[in-house]
């Protein structure tokens, strides 16, 4: 499906990707220095995989994260000081400084959770589908995995539950081709991941999960089928993170270092999905760039105002470890 975009659509999804990245490098230093304490999962890179949902959503639609969920939360318009917050571990985040950085919420936009366990979220998305489909909403619900998820059997099942009953779910693989610091060769068989929804009927895509445009068009074509009642819907976004698995590099015992090949890592630099849409629109002549350094430059002003708020908050008190923990 080819979608047309006016210029303010196209500045909209370039600006929503730069405040993701902005935000995911702007933790680098303080996690180097030791400021930020919880461990910390970078999306850079990934960021047209969100931003491709967000010009179809509705409040009411909800998002399942996982442990590299901060560009889905910023996607659902969650409030960026209350996420900052938390990975400081704060009072003021949006887990009152308990949960960290893989487990951020803001129920107020719809974005239900995030959690480390792999493939952990995606029951909670079916649950909420099957809500929607009992009270005739037409709402969707999309849950966000990686590649390490389809090694586990709750995606089969939830798949399978869901094409029995049609829910409005969307599957969304984000395979940026590690589990961890496991290659995709070395956990599946060589077999295409979107083929997965295939086996049980659904409609399944494969899209170029760095090209904004690509992604946003399969999304659009996801999230109506939802709609429509004709769900659910897989989709694998073919991806990669330019980080370590944890922290700005993979930190093989304590060392700077990555398990990757450094030509690897360069040949997906050049794919990065924000300079594609600025090549595009700077080719085609939609915008200027001085547009998008006004963008770039109002972006990292409310960033670095979203992290000093962060560091002058307090942090929970002691004698309220025990707020909030089930007995």
């Amino acid at each position: 499906m080819k979608i047309s975009y006016k210029k303010k659509e196209l500045l909209n999804l370039y600006k929503q990707m730069v405040l993701i990245r902005r935000t995911e490098e702007s933790f680098v230093e303080p996690i180097l220095n030791g400021r930020i304490k919880c461990p910390v999962h970078l999306y850079s890179g990934e960021e047209a995989v969100a931003v491709g949902f967000s010009a179809y959503l509705k409040k009411e639609d909800v998002f399942f994260g996982n442990h590299r969920s901060h560009g889905h939360y910023i996607v659902k318009g969650g409030n960026l000081e209350a996420m900052v917050a938390e990975i400081y571990c704060k009072e003021d985040g949006c887990a009152g400084g308990r949960g960290g950085s893989m487990h951020i919420i803001d129920k107020s936009v719809g974005m239900l959770g995030a959690a480390p366990i792999v493939a952990g979220t995606i029951s909670l998305t079916l649950g909420a589908a099957l809500g929607f489909k009992y009270e005739k909403k037409k709402n969707v619900a999309v849950a966000f995995f990686g590649d390490g998820g389809t090694g586990e059997g709750v995606l089969f099942e939830s798949i399978n539950f869901a094409a029995l009953r049609k829910l409005p779910i969307i599957f969304s693989c984000e395979n940026n081709y590690y589990s961890t610091h496991l290659p995709i060769r070395e956990t599946r068989p060589n077999y295409p991941v979107y083929k997965i929804g295939r086996a049980f009927g659904i409609k399944s895509f494969q899209v170029d999960g760095n090209d904004i445009l690509k992604t946003t068009a399969v999304c659009e074509k996801a999230i109506s089928t939802c709609r429509k009642g004709e769900g659910p819907v897989f989709i694998e976004f073919k991806t990669y993170r330019l980080r370590g698995h944890v922290g700005p590099s993979d930190n093989i015992q304590g060392t700077q270092t990555d398990i990757r090949p450094i030509q690897e890592i360069e040949k997906w630099k050049k794919k990065d999905p924000i300079k594609r849409l600025e090549r595009y629109m700077l080719k085609n002549r939609i915008c200027e760039q001085k547009e998008l350094l006004n963008i770039s430059k109002k972006v990292e002003s409310q960033v670095f105002a979203a992290h000093q708020k962060a560091q002058i908050s307090n942090f929970p008190k002691g004698e309220e470890v025990e707020y909030y923990v089930f007995r």
